[in-house]
């Protein structure tokens, strides 16, 4: 078996088992929550005997492994129930919302890897200067504040003093755009509207911007710091006697080697962003996932609690497992680890 296609085997075996664990866990967490989630889904005024019918459709009588059971096997069916919040089934809730969050962490995702590696390298290249500190100082400020305090901060000057950008939503509600993907930039591109395509890049901008400016000063921090630590290699000594130009030599024989390290870590920022997409969405009052997810554990709705960490974490698992493949093509000694243990 070739070694990609075993580590590939080997990380869906592990990222499966992982799954089950997540949703054991969540499952039990979302039954120890205070309050009665059919009281909560009728109501106060809602009569005894409505709230009793709605905990025995819902199982909510049964002892946790009953639950869990009928859970799984609903699971196993494609079926994550109903939303007591929406009173639909929750994959029409998640399809519904989960392309506008992955919409956005992709556009931040980009962003931080567009933005935050060459800024690395810059720092890297020209380290103990003005440019070497400066970028160092503005990647702190990323890292150290919170997303959301980026969000209100960009919304107040970009947004509300100097009106550049939209302050909310995905599009102007000038345009009708027929959802076919549910992401709007590609929406409005199969709709052949470009103005529209325009108007929703620019809602976007900001959101996003706010979601990766930590992952932007995380990536430029840590290919700096590699790439600083590879200068003093000897490969790259001799590089430098030979004459090699410095834009090649960083370019080329520092920047690749110190991406590996930084690869790993750059995966899990993009990862933890569809967590801690929430608070974004919620400041831009951007439809998502996340922020469905927030509403929906506010009303105990135990179906779309359990079905929207599940997601996150499914897509948390996958983001890895690209990683993880990514890095074995870009390091050869991986490949040839995997090789020799056979």
């Amino acid at each position: 078996m070739p070694p990609f296609v075993r580590i590939l085997a080997k990380r869906l075996g592990t990222s499966l088992i992982v799954l089950i664990g997540v949703s054991l866990l969540i499952f039990a967490i979302a039954r120890v929550i205070p309050g009665d989630p059919a009281r909560i889904a009728l109501g106060p005024n809602a009569t005894a005997e409505a709230v009793a019918t709605l905990r025995e459709r819902l199982h909510l009588d049964e002892n946790f492994f009953t639950q869990y059971g009928y859970f799984l096997s609903d699971l196993f069916r494609g079926d994550l129930g109903v939303s007591l919040y929406t009173n639909r089934p929750v994959t029409l809730d998640i399809a519904q919302f989960l392309p506008a969050t992955l919409e956005l962490v992709i556009i931040s995702g980009i962003m931080m890897v567009v933005i935050g590696l060459p800024l690395g390298v810059l720092a890297a290249r020209y380290r103990g200067t003005w440019v070497d500190h400066t970028i160092r100082l503005v990647t702190l400020l990323g890292v150290s504040a919170p997303g959301f305090v980026w969000a209100v901060i960009l919304m107040l000057v970009f947004a509300y003093y100097v009106r550049i950008f939209p302050i909310a939503g995905r599009i102007s509600d000038i345009y009708a755009i027929p959802p076919v993907t549910g992401f709007m930039l590609i929406d409005t591109l199969v709709a052949g509207n470009v103005r529209a395509f325009g108007d929703a890049a620019w809602h976007i901008v900001l959101p996003a911007f706010a979601l990766a400016l930590s992952g932007i000063g995380q990536a430029a921090r840590l290919v700096r710091s590699n790439m600083v630590e590879t200068y003093d290699k000897p490969y790259i000594e001799m590089a430098e006697a030979y004459g090699f130009p410095e834009k090649r030599i960083a370019n080329r024989y520092a920047f690749r080697p110190s991406l590996i390290p930084s690869l790993t870590i750059i995966g899990l920022d993009f990862a933890a962003m569809l967590g801690n997409a929430f608070l974004i969405e919620a400041v831009y009052a951007w439809p998502g996932l996340s922020r469905y997810g927030v509403a929906v554990i506010l009303r105990k709705d135990l179906n779309a609690i359990v079905g929207t960490v599940l997601i996150i974490s499914a897509m948390f698992l996958i983001v890895n497992l690209i990683v993880d493949l990514l890095v074995s093509v870009i390091n050869p000694r991986i490949r040839l680890s995997q090789r020799a243990s056979t």
